[in-house]
């Protein structure tokens, strides 16, 4: 199958992009991972070639081994980038990566943890999504009723199909469900107006610190992109294949990606503090460790080690002292 992989960033997310994208290589993927970025670019992508892209007359295009290769493309949207995704995923579809069969979006704190070939097969079975930590959400929730009644006001009916709230880090979808990011963008532009504009998120300057603008009781768009990505579920009548929590790395079983929820990210964690802290090191973060040396290095071959070391440090201390 010919795939294609995006995945938007700014600022010290370009540690995850890196992660991420050794972790495609590591487990089969060959081909071009698109990425959306806004503001400066680190110096190891600075590396790459200048060339244009589509739309894109100053993309960066960076093949650190035979096989793959990253293109960087700058956004001018105001969004909020998280609010960017289905967007940016048509806007690739249309333009540079028209030749794809599939379309896959992974934030860029994730590391996947299967063979490439799982999720290929996966995106056949319909589109591809994963249960969320906050799941389940039942019929009646005030969330979901509250989505149809905004919904319902600006003519876009919803049904409910079942309890499962996905989270809005991955989605796998092969052409022929191309008309679900086309419903996804319909109603994160009808939501914009209760979030005080699409430039608002969960997220300010990379932290988690919501902008989104405050309604009177229940807060049905507190996630934005998230909410409107669950909606349109609701607004869609082809098949969705459904990944449970334990996809993402949330709940017991078969993990297939961990996603780094939260703060502080992998790349971030100071270990041993955290270890005195009473906290101890997590399986994602020791995934990410695994995936920051190659193909592509933005640690130093020196700080990598460190960091190794301490994580095994930290993690015998845990077995002693633990909150």
């Amino acid at each position: 199958m010919n795939s294609a992989i995006c995945t938007v960033f700014e600022g010290h997310y370009h540690y995850g992009v890196a992660a991420l994208s050794n972790s495609l290589y590591k487990q089969g993927f060959r081909g071009t991972i698109y990425v959306g970025f806004r503001g400066d670019l680190p110096n190891w992508v600075l590396k790459g070639k200048k060339e244009p892209i589509g739309k894109w007359d100053e993309a960066i295009i960076l093949n650190p081994v035979e096989g793959i290769q990253l293109a960087f493309l700058p956004l001018t949207t105001n969004y909020s980038l998280t609010n960017y995704k289905p967007d940016f995923m048509q806007e690739l579809w249309e333009g540079p990566a028209k030749n794809a069969e599939a379309l896959f979006y992974f934030d860029p704190d994730i590391v996947i943890n299967d063979s490439w070939t799982c999720f290929e097969q996966w995106v056949n079975c319909g589109v591809a999504l994963c249960e969320d930590v906050n799941s389940p959400l039942h019929e009646f929730h005030p969330r979901r009723v509250g989505w149809r009644n905004y919904f319902k006001n600006v003519k876009i009916d919803l049904t409910y199909k079942n309890q499962t709230y996905v989270n809005g880090g991955f989605i796998g979808l092969v052409k022929n469900d191309k008309l679900f990011l086309n419903l996804w963008i319909k109603l994160q532009e009808s939501m914009g107006p209760a979030i005080g504009g699409l430039e608002n998120s969960i997220f300010l300057n990379q932290t988690y610190h919501s902008t989104i603008t405050k309604m009177e009781g229940f807060q049905i768009f507190d996630k934005s992109d998230q909410d409107a990505l669950n909606a349109a579920l609701e607004a869609y009548n082809g098949n969705i294949s459904f990944m449970g929590k334990e996809g993402m790395g949330f709940g017991p079983g078969k993990v297939i990606m961990f996603h780094a929820l939260g703060s502080p990210k992998p790349w971030d964690i100071n270990f041993l503090k955290r270890a005195f802290q009473g906290k101890v090191p997590r399986r994602l973060d020791e995934f990410y460790l695994k995936n920051t040396n190659y193909p592509i290095l933005v640690h130093s071959k020196l700080e990598i080690k460190y960091r190794k070391f301490s994580f095994k440090i930290a993690k015998l201390i845990g077995r002693f002292y633990k909150v």
